[in-house]
């Protein structure tokens, strides 16, 4: 072969295939109703508002809450888990970038010195003789020319296993912002809890030091003494036990934030945070498909179906090519002298005539990809049953919320009244004490409804995807990112 043939051969190979044996890729319809359930507890729930989609709305304008936000920022800033996520991200890119320069030949360059001793009456030789040779050579070795997309294929499984990990960098991201929200709303609810711990032992404690010196005076029995004393050591025991509560909350929120959290931006009560926005729901078909697990899950289809071209591609014969261009000489100082030039190519073809882990390899892409489609479905059906159950939640606890402020107002009209006749000596104290003990179970029922009903706008948030931020501001600018390494 001439030094045009070998130039040609090389120009062949330079070009890059225009296709792959992978299946053409459909995305598979999703296995949910096209609508959200409408039930007696989602009773006036419109899906369909004014309001934005949660996608659409950044956690800064959801989150309201001044010190809320600041305390998510921490968070996003320090937060361990979302590094590592990150740092994930970059490796998966980086294999990427590895698989894809399985494309290029290899080019390098040697230098070698070789010196040979051969005896006597070897090779023809009838006196020992040492050769010595130098060589200096610029070539590639064994590069496989991609005619039939095996390569190319397994580079479009690394991108999107690569886009797959960026997907699950997101869903990170978004339960971040929705488990310090979570955690800062329960130390809220937490410290409420407390303060209604508190002040009814306050109460508690008035109350029996006037029923001690009604005994005292021969007013009160020995029993209404008692039942007091129980009273003010029930608040007391609460009391204690909602501090603790605190005190483990915060140790939650710190670990979500990786550091402290600033005193100033604890929340006192419920009613300190700020309300949050609200949101459309929109349409399953719609939502369901932009969230980051379920887009991971069908980046991982993605992947799999590529993989079977490879697989494919096995079938075929693979073409590989060595070649090297340089100089050579018997003497160092001869290497780049005229007539010093010396060249060699080795194009070699392997055709597989017979290899069962052939067939086995395409079986089991298949069965991966099968695989990943069930799991494809089974991620948009726990998506589609988290916003369901967020949206049951959301049109009930509303009306639980009127219901417990209804029961609340009574209730402590009715302390009131029971305490008023026990000092006026109508009524005993066992009306006044059960009075009492509905009283702070409906105030600590009050503030657990308040918690649930703003913990459900959390997580219906998460649910439809909201909480997704790039640095830049744009929840679009890391998916343009992601495709510069390559393209389908």
């Amino acid at each position: 072969m001439n030094k045009n043939t070998f130039l040609l051969l090389v120009g062949i190979a330079l070009i890059p295939p225009g296709c792959t044996m992978a299946p053409k890729y459909s995305r598979p319809k999703a296995p949910v109703p096209a609508e959200w359930p409408a039930g007696a507890a989602c009773q006036g729930i419109q899906p369909a508002t004014n309001a934005p989609e949660a996608r659409q709305l950044r956690w800064r304008e959801f989150f309201t809450d001044e010190k809320l936000q600041q305390v998510i920022a921490t968070a996003l800033t320090n937060n361990r888990d979302l590094r590592v996520a990150a740092q994930k991200v970059e490796m998966a890119r980086a294999q990427y970038g590895i698989q894809r320069g399985e494309l290029l030949p290899t080019v390098n360059a040697t230098g070698s010195m070789i010196e040979q001793r051969i005896p006597a009456n070897v090779e023809g030789f009838p006196e020992p003789l040492t050769i010595t040779s130098y060589q200096v050579n610029l070539g590639a070795a064994s590069w496989e020319i991609d005619f039939f997309g095996r390569i190319r294929s397994l580079k479009n499984e690394a991108l999107e296993e690569f886009l797959a990990t960026e997907q699950a960098r997101r869903s990170a991201q978004i339960l971040l912002v929705s488990s310090v929200a979570q955690a800062y709303l329960t130390l809220a609810a937490d410290r409420e809890s407390l303060a209604v711990a508190e002040n009814t032992l306050a109460a508690q404690q008035g109350t029996f030091n006037m029923i001690h010196r009604r005994h005292e005076l021969g007013l009160a029995a020995d029993l209404d003494v008692q039942r007091a004393q129980t009273q003010v050591d029930g608040a007391r025991r609460d009391i204690a036990s909602f501090q603790q509560l605190i005190a483990l909350d915060e140790n939650a929120l710190n670990l979500l934030l990786g550091s402290p959290a600033p005193g100033n931006c604890l929340p006192t009560d419920l009613g300190s945070v700020a309300p949050l926005k609200e949101i459309s729901a929109g349409l399953p078909s719609q939502v369901l498909l932009r969230r980051p697990d379920v887009a991971q899950a069908e980046d991982l289809l993605k992947a799999a179906n590529a993989d079977i071209g490879a697989a494919r591609a096995a079938f075929f014969p693979q073409i590989s090519l060595t070649a090297a261009i340089g100089t050579a000489s018997s003497d160092l100082s001869g290497l780049f002298k005229s007539g010093s030039k010396a060249w060699s190519y080795a194009p070699q073809i392997v055709m597989p005539i017979f290899d069962a882990r052939t067939w086995s390899a395409h079986k089991a892409a298949k069965a991966q990809r099968d695989i990943a489609v069930t799991q494809y479905e089974k991620a948009i059906q726990s998506a589609f049953r988290e916003v369901a159950d967020a949206l049951a939640i959301h049109g009930a606890v509303d009306r639980q919320v009127e219901a417990q402020q209804s029961l609340v107002h009574a209730v402590a009209e009715t302390y009131r009244l029971s305490n008023s006749r026990y000092r006026m000596g109508i009524d005993s104290y066992l009306s006044v004490l059960d009075a009492q003990r509905t009283l702070y179970t409906a105030q600590q029922g009050l503030v657990s409804l308040h918690l649930a009903k703003l913990a459900n706008q959390v997580t219906l948030y998460a649910a439809l995807g909201g909480g997704w931020e790039t640095p830049s501001g744009g929840p679009e600018a890391m998916t343009s990112a992601s495709a510069k390494p390559g393209s389908h």
